[in-house]
């Protein structure tokens, strides 16, 4: 099974796999060139009697089980070094020598106490080359009361394990529910016994004993096949825990005719492991057989099955055997069972399956990813300013590196992985969603006119109606560029939203607040759970995370209390004897707050009234910009949305014309923005203007004469030829 460590001694290197009893160890090879599970060898010690552990239903041997883990402290998982001294053909058995280092472990065995040693096989040569040794220690080992040979009165008794009936194959000897009831997320210890598959164990739950089997939570390994009932029962009296105790001397009882035409005529009937099935219990057996592990119930299903977390140790740390598995392609994700788990980790289990999934690891060798309407988008980053919050989940960025002005200067930026509530479309008598004003409110007070760093990560075809489809007709579809924002600067009390630097999926690290975590953090927005090899947001988890607490926040969307309602009336869509109606309340204040919904022209916009809760067209008293396909028209709007769009801003209105458009005066931070349109020569005073009826009348008039000194835009020789 492995290479001699020299030639023709017979000495074999190997690392103990299991330790059935005290006298027994499960060698594997230290390496293999064949495919699969390494080779293994069961050997016992020779010339040794280990206590015999009890078999289902039975009871110890005085002193079994500190014999069995005795042996299994002292050499499970360690390299040793052994050699066949001799085999007993009848019992299928080979005895041999062990070395842990240069320690004899049966002379270890003996001299704790226990072994006992039996001086000779029934054939000639079956003794160990080092039984006049291990008779000295066992003699010293009775002297001194040692293990089974103890003198303390009552030790034998008490050596004997108290077992509760087993709960493999009867789920009437376990209260699962009440079990699950009092350790729910509590670590338990347990040694593992059996391995029935890479996600099944089967443990001893200390300090009671309580033999039960365990569903590894979230995931299914490959199967191990299955047979018939009758056979399994045969083969449960051929290899219970036969390697115990004095079995190693006397050969198990022959089965009947009837039982091997029956195990026979069930062979016919075997399933066969699926792919993979035996390596994945292989890695279960070399990492959890007969070690100190930690269960942590998850939950119990319909047949009361104990649904479970197992962790084993490696070196210092403890380990997820569920992500060891998934992670290296031999188990799957499962939603039922990992539904039972927390969010942190189900989402680890999803994302090493991913992984598994993209590299085709073992299970997944031939796996062919279903078709996607996404693509990624590679090496599109870019810093910018946002000029427009369409939604709780979309804005539109002007980009830094566009020259200003440029029909190729504003971006729009589907922020990756995230649904917030739809704001409707007022054409189509659509009104917004339950939170859809909150969450684009939201992002508006945060992120209009700041500096952000935006990801661009996959692009989407969706219909028009905003429902992802791969085979749509191109007629009747667009597609929608997704990304990361960024806020440079944080802002302040949105701490307990995001996190300024956070680890994403791929490792890398945010440059910012990341906005998508803001909403959805807040409760304004859902993560999308996309589909496997679907692109998505690098930050995927820290989404989820948000997500995870705005739930138990009951924040937002999803609080139990009634969404805030809103009632707005729209101006710009009445009649304008309504608007004139209007006008007395908005003659009340001399300046009003207000904020700009969307930029019309150069000098025409639809603002927001908050305090009026209503919505009206604004446009500036006495100045002109160029109408639509005039020069200079698109930089005059260019030049607005930079300045004003969604601001918050205050306006002084002096009347309402015929059309029903309010007519007056506005400022951003104290700057009237009509002399910032004529400084920059994007608009003209008009003849009819009234230096006596407009606020701030002599600024726009310098404003003007400066524009016209310069020659700028509609004051250049062409300009005035338009």
């Amino acid at each position: 099974m492995a290479a001699s460590t020299a030639g023709g001694t017979g000495w074999y290197k190997g690392r103990v796999k299991a330790v059935p009893s005290g006298d027994c160890l499960v060698v594997m090879a230290m390496s293999s060139n064949r495919p699969g599970p390494t080779p293994e060898k069961t050997v016992t010690l020779a010339s040794l009697i280990a206590p015999r552990l009890a078999r289902r239903g039975g009871v110890d041997e005085p002193f079994a089980w500190e014999s069995r883990e005795y042996l299994r402290k002292l050499c499970i998982g360690k390299e040793i070094t052994f050699r066949v001294e001799y085999a007993v053909p009848s019992i299928g058995r080979e005895f041999g020598s062990v070395y842990l280092g240069d320690k004899n472990v049966a002379m270890l065995v003996v001299s704790e106490g226990w072994a006992k040693v039996r001086e000779q096989g029934q054939q000639k040569g079956e003794a160990s080359p080092f039984l006049a040794e291990l008779l000295r220690l066992e003699e010293q080992a009775k002297q001194q009361g040692l293990g089974r040979w103890s003198k303390v009165p009552g030790a034998a008794e008490a050596a004997i394990r108290n077992l509760p009936p087993s709960a493999i194959g009867d789920p009437g000897n376990l209260d699962a529910m009440g079990l699950l009831a009092a350790n729910k997320g509590r670590p338990m210890q347990g040694i593992v016994e059996q391995v029935r598959d890479g996600s099944t164990v089967r443990v001893y739950l200390l300090p009671d004993f309580q033999f039960v089997q365990v569903f590894v939570a979230g995931i299914q390994a490959p199967s191990m096949g299955r047979r018939a009932a009758v056979e399994t029962v045969v083969e449960t009296e051929l290899t219970s825990d036969e390697q115990n105790g004095d079995v190693s001397a006397e050969p198990r009882a022959p089965l009947t005719s009837a039982q091997r035409l029956t195990a026979s005529s069930a062979a016919s009937a075997e399933v066969a492991p699926d792919p993979f099935g035996a390596e994945a219990k292989y890695f279960t057996e070399v990492r959890c057989l007969h070690r100190d592990v930690r269960i942590v119930l998850e939950g119990v299903d319909k047949f009361s099955n104990l649904i479970g977390s197992v962790y084993y140790p490696d070196g210092e740390t403890a380990k997820d055997l569920a992500l060891e598995l998934v992670e290296n392609g031999l188990a799957k994700y499962v939603e039922w069972s990992a539904n039972m788990m927390e969010d942190d980790a189900k989402r680890r289990l999803k994302a090493a399956e991913l992984q598994a999934k993209k590299t085709r690891l073992r299970i997944w060798t031939n796996y062919v990813p279903p078709a996607t309407n996404s693509k990624a988008i590679r090496d599109q980053n870019f810093t910018g300013k946002v000029v427009e919050v369409v939604s709780g989940d979309c804005i539109i960025v002007a980009d830094d590196s566009v020259p200003y002005g440029s029909p190729l200067a504003e971006r729009r930026v589907n922020l990756s992985s995230i649904r917030c509530p739809k704001m409707g479309n007022p054409r189509r008598d659509e009104k917004p969603a339950a939170y859809a004003r909150e969450a684009r409110e939201f992002l508006r007070t945060r992120l209009i006119g700041k500096q952000v760093n935006v990801q661009m990560e996959y692009a989407r075809k969706v219909t028009m109606a905003d429902g992802a489809t791969a085979t749509t007709a191109p007629a009747d579809s667009r597609v929608m560029d997704f990304g990361s924002v960024f806020l440079m600067s944080p802002v302040k009390g949105d701490g307990d939203d995001a996190t300024a630097v956070a680890p994403s999926t791929a490792g890398t690290q945010q440059p910012g607040l990341n906005v998508a975590e803001l909403v959805v953090g807040r409760g304004f927005g859902t993560v999308i759970r996309h589909r496997d090899f679907e692109e998505r947001s690098n930050y995927y988890d820290t989404l989820l995370a948000a997500e995870s607490r705005a739930i138990s926040g009951k924040k937002g969307i999803h609080s139990a209390k009634d969404p805030p309602v809103m009632h707005i009336t729209d101006l710009t869509t009445s009649s304008a004897k309504k608007a004139r109606d209007f006008l007395p309340f908005l003659h009340r204040s001399r300046r009003i707050p207000a904020v700009v919904e969307y930029v019309l022209s150069g000098h025409r916009f639809k603002l927001l009234i908050p305090k009026e809760t209503c919505s009206i067209a604004f446009s500036f008293s006495g100045v002109r910009c160029p109408g639509r396909d005039e020069p200079y028209s698109d930089e005059a709007i260019a030049l607005m949305r930079r300045k004003i769009m969604q601001r918050d801003v205050e306006i002084e209105v002096e009347t309402v014309d015929r059309t029903g458009t309010f007519l007056g005066s506005l400022w951003e931070s104290r700057t009237n923005m009509a002399v910032t349109l004529l400084e920059a020569g994007l608009a003209k005073l008009q003849t009819s203007f009234g230096a006596d009826r407009i606020a701030d009348a002599h600024l726009l008039e310098q404003a003007e004469q400066s524009a016209k000194r310069q020659k700028l835009k509609v004051r250049s020789d062409l300009g005035e030829l338009c």
